[in-house]
């Protein structure tokens, strides 16, 4: 097909290619198989969900894996309704996924046309960046680069991109060149010099590491030991600092009384984090010095007192530049943090996981220990994970990823595909509860056909086990949260996967290893005897 006689369906799927994109995830309907028509021969990889929220979360976990965009080919109105919880997610966890949805060429004047709705743009911009329409090939063009320049430039988001299906099918010109991308804002020498003077003014800084300072992970250790300062990280931002530098408080800051050591700090660095409820679980952070807000987002610097410092900027560029700034005037400073303190605080928090979520410390150590270090894990909204997510140390930044602020159920799987996929060859696990598996357990026949080596472990309690808890602690009788689990090792099975239930800790780190080789996935079934059992 000539370029300059193609579909603008087909125009787009060659666009997206020379834009660098080589893996799209959706679905085919009839509204949107003219956006098929020129995949093969743009030479991008076609996946195929079981159901649009599975593509959703695909590109998701493509995009969080290899810093690219994600995207996803949805059909008109169910497609992209079914796609916006996904789409909600990434808006919520700063995800780059552009979803690209077929539409209605008219709906005001005809009525009851096949997925119909109301207002599809309206629908998706509740859960994205923006959300536009394309009426013409030119203006598609536009958004397409305006996504992806507006992604290379400041927080990454989801957006949403409708084409309405006579244009898709129609003929298009062809795309224009890229066009120059914009680099994130970058602060300015004042900016630098001020934060340096903030830092080398305090004698006890607290540093909070969030997954907006990822691009700042090599800088970190040296700005630590630069400044004697102790660290926090969120649970984003795990990883970003080694897990045995000694001055790491860990990703305990939902622990109510790490509120007492933040107001021990005489100036608190907040870099890439939104401090949002997910991260804390209390109204406020418990600081009483002034804090240093490091963000690429304008939104999270507003609303501070005087005589904080806010500063709007890529947090590696900042943080590099600062590390060589501070080189210039001092040597390394003696910590006035105490490690042995921070060690005896992070003992205690570990054991309140282990008393409130009693064996899920011991399996975690077993996974953490039988598991490669440049693993990636996702993960779903279930109690192993909760737990994990404070004890579970990551040697490297940006390898664990879980649905924090919107918080769906049914993410890991679908998500951890789009990871492996991302990542061929390299180890890839998901880890969910019982009950959030079956949001989205048909995507397992996705992983079963792209033959991944992928561990799914399932920690079966046979009980929504948070719901439980918190309506006990309510003091409301547990209602409606014992379900029938089906027999999810025959499931597995019959979908072409392999499956088995370890009996013994040793026998789920050898299962473990064993599902990184396998050639296709493997649910691992996890119970809370295992513990007991050895």
């Amino acid at each position: 097909m000539s370029a300059t006689h193609r579909p603008l369906g087909a125009q787009i799927s060659h666009m997206l290619k020379s834009r660098g994109v080589s893996v799209v995830f959706g679905i085919p309907g009839v509204h949107n198989i003219e956006m098929y028509r020129g995949l093969e021969e743009a030479g991008l990889t076609h996946v195929l969900a079981r159901h649009e929220q599975g593509a959703g979360f695909m590109a998701d976990g493509y995009a969080r894996a290899s810093g690219a965009m994600g995207v996803c080919y949805l059909i008109t109105g169910p497609g992209l309704l079914n796609s916006t919880t996904a789409l909600g997610q990434a808006y919520s966890d700063s995800v780059p996924v552009l979803a690209i949805a077929s539409c209605l060429d008219e709906t005001a004047a005809r009525k009851g046309q096949l997925h119909q709705m109301k207002d599809q743009r309206a629908a998706a911009e509740t859960v994205c960046a923006w959300s536009e329409t394309a009426l013409t090939p030119d203006a598609a063009y536009s958004l397409v680069d305006r996504a992806f320049g507006e992604v290379a430039s400041g927080r990454p988001r989801p957006r949403a991109l409708h084409v309405p299906i006579a244009a898709l099918g129609a003929p298009a010109p062809v795309f224009p060149a890229a066009p120059p991308k914009a680099d994130p804002p970058r602060p300015s020498d004042s900016q630098i010099r001020a934060v340096v003077d903030r830092l080398l003014a305090a004698h006890r800084p607290l540093f909070i590491f969030g997954g907006g300072a990822r691009g700042a992970a090599s800088a970190i250790p040296r700005l630590l030991d630069q400044t004697g300062a102790a660290a926090f990280t969120t649970y984003a931002g795990r990883g970003l600092v080694p897990p045995d530098h000694p001055l790491l408080f860990g990703s305990f800051l939902a622990r109510p009384d790490s509120a007492d050591v933040i107001a021990e700090a005489d100036l608190v660095i907040v870099v890439g984090s939104e401090l949002s409820e997910c991260d804390l679980w209390r109204t406020d952070l418990g600081h009483r010095s002034a804090m240093l807000r490091i963000d690429i987002d304008p939104a999270m610097l507003s609303g501070h007192a005087p005589d904080d410092l806010v500063v709007q900027g890529d947090a590696g560029a900042l943080l590099q530049a600062v590390t060589v700034a501070i080189a210039a005037r001092i040597d390394n400073r003696a910590p006035a943090w105490s490690a042995q303190q921070i060690v005896a605080r992070r003992d205690v928090w570990r054991a309140a996981v282990a008393a409130e979520r009693p064996g899920i410390p011991e399996i975690c150590d077993v996974l953490r220990d039988a598991l490669p270090d440049d693993a990636m894990i996702y993960s779903d909204m279930t109690q192993f994970a909760y737990a994990a997510k404070e004890i579970w140390d990551m040697p490297r930044p940006g390898h664990w990823h879980h649905p924090y602020g919107f918080g769906t159920l049914g993410y890991a799987l679908p998500a951890a595909i789009g990871g492996a996929v991302a990542r061929p060859g390299l180890p890839t696990v998901a880890i969910l509860g019982d009950y959030g598996l079956q949001y989205t357990l048909p995507e397992l026949g996705t992983a079963v056909e792209l033959g991944l080596s992928l561990p799914i472990l399932v920690w079966d309690n046979a009980e929504l086990g948070e719901i439980k808890d918190a309506m006990i602690r309510a003091q409301i009788a547990p209602n409606a949260v014992v379900a029938r689990n089906p027999d999810f090792i025959a499931l597995a099975e019959a979908y072409g996967a392999k499956a088995c239930t370890p009996e013994t800790l040793q026998a789920l780190a050898r299962a473990l290893s064993d599902a990184l080789e396998a050639g296709r996935p493997t649910l691992i079934r996890m119970t809370p005897a295992l513990v007991s059992l050895g």
